[in-house]
């Protein structure tokens, strides 16, 4: 049995949409799921239409009962929300937990020992922790297989992530069990400049503890949530609903962490490795903040300089192309395009579009150094073009091409035009 906690100190960076949304594709892809909802603020029962006034007994009640040996089985709470998925509802009452498990030995394997029950039942169990480190945080990544961190692609969200993660890794330097930690990047608009780079900096500086599915922002999964429906049955045809579904086939495809099979670091070492990261990338980050604020050199100043200065000789096609790799996105010159862009993890890269009549075999682009940036120059005669990428067999819209327009699949060709 997988147990996959999601786990964020910070609010509203849609933690508990994840963990509505990734259940609920997990179940339609055939598996039996069961979520468990750790926040005292029940969301995910109001997300998934479970009145509230209905909820007699929640998780609350379970976690109690086994420290006064009257256990109430985890069976007796739940409810069906489909053939598939079933939710372990929250109440307020969680809010007193620690309280009430005040010198109860080992309290933060409370939910780890109710789950140990049912493991024959579940092939996977999503749990939703609330918005700060505590017990019932504890509680989850002692019970948890897999942890995910979703990051909102804004500049505080950064901030936010090094400071919960370095919190988290305090936290966590007790557990014992092998674990994948993962970063996801969540409410991406790539029509937004800051949430393209920082989705940039985030898959350069995470790597391999980054997930490669990205959840972009999409009305539908708001209005679904304010439906009492996951995305998959609110619009089963949306781009949240594939967002989802993508993000499903990936954790489904990323082996369990075993001692038996594989030696992987712990969750602190992991978390801690991650915070390490994200503190990098924010300093880089407040960095580029600080030069654009520098003051402009005076016209005099600026003219001494150019006049002190040699002439530079024109470069060379080769620094040219250099020079590009370092700018992500398309760069149209004279009958030519050059498409540049950050895949850290990918093993191929191709592109289709009207150029190449769809066929991404006949245009793969090249890997040009080992931060995952890859690269490839078409020459193509003046007009406009739509295009695709095609990651790993997956295909997707340029992340870094901000214009775009709906194709007849419900997705976006990303567009170029060469002059």
């Amino acid at each position: 049995m997988r147990t996959i906690a999601v786990v964020n100190q910070k609010g509203g960076c849609g933690k508990t949409t994840v963990a509505i949304n990734l259940a609920s594709a997990i179940a339609q892809l055939g598996k039996r799921v069961l979520l468990v909802d750790m926040d005292p603020q029940s969301h995910c029962a109001v997300g998934l239409a479970v009145p509230e006034e209905q909820i007699e007994l929640s998780i609350y009640d379970v976690l109690i009962s086994h420290t006064r040996n009257e256990p109430i089985r985890l069976t007796e709470i739940l409810w069906q929300i489909s053939d598939t998925l079933e939710l372990a509802p929250a109440s307020i009452d969680l809010a007193a937990f620690e309280q009430q498990v005040s010198g109860v030995p080992e309290p933060e394997t409370l939910l780890k020992r109710v789950l140990d029950e049912v493991s024959q039942t579940y092939q996977y169990v999503v749990i939703d922790c609330p918005p700060a480190v505590g017990l019932l945080t504890f509680n989850a990544l002692r019970a948890a297989t897999d942890v995910i961190v979703p990051v909102e692609t804004g500049y505080f969200a950064l901030h936010g992530l090094s400071k919960q993660l370095e919190t988290l890794g305090l936290l966590c330097k007790r557990c014992k069990q092998q674990v994948n930690v993962k970063v996801l990047a969540s409410m991406y608009d790539i029509r937004t400049k800051m949430a393209r780079e920082v989705l940039a900096q985030l898959r350069s500086h995470f790597a391999d503890r980054m997930l490669r599915t990205v959840i972009n922002f999409n009305t539908k999964i708001k209005e679904a949530a304010s439906y009492g429906q996951p995305i998959n049955e609110y619009d089963p045809a949306s781009k949240g609903q594939q967002d989802f579904r993508r993000l499903a086939e990936e954790i489904m495809g990323i082996e369990p962490a075993q001692d038996s099979r594989q030696i992987i670091n712990s969750l602190a070492e992991q978390l801690e490795a991650i915070s390490t990261s994200a503190n990098q990338l924010l300093a880089s980050s407040q960095d580029k903040h600080t030069q654009r604020a520098k003051p402009s050199p005076t016209p005099q100043a600026s003219v001494a300089a150019t006049q002190a200065q040699s002439p530079q000789p024109e470069p060379t096609p080769a620094q040219t192309d250099a020079r590009l790799a370092s700018y992500y996105g398309v760069h149209p010159s004279k009958g030519a395009v050059t498409f540049v862009t950050l895949y850290p993890r990918a093993k191929t890269v191709q592109i289709a579009g009207d150029f190449n009549n769809w066929r991404p075999d006949q245009t793969p682009l090249q890997k040009v150094n080992e931060n995952g940036v890859w690269q490839v120059k078409l020459e193509l005669p003046p007009g406009c073009y739509r295009y695709r990428y095609v990651v790993d067999g997956q295909w997707q819209q340029d992340p870094y091409n901000e214009r775009v327009e709906p194709n007849p699949f419900g997705e976006y060709n990303s567009v170029v035009e060469v002059k």
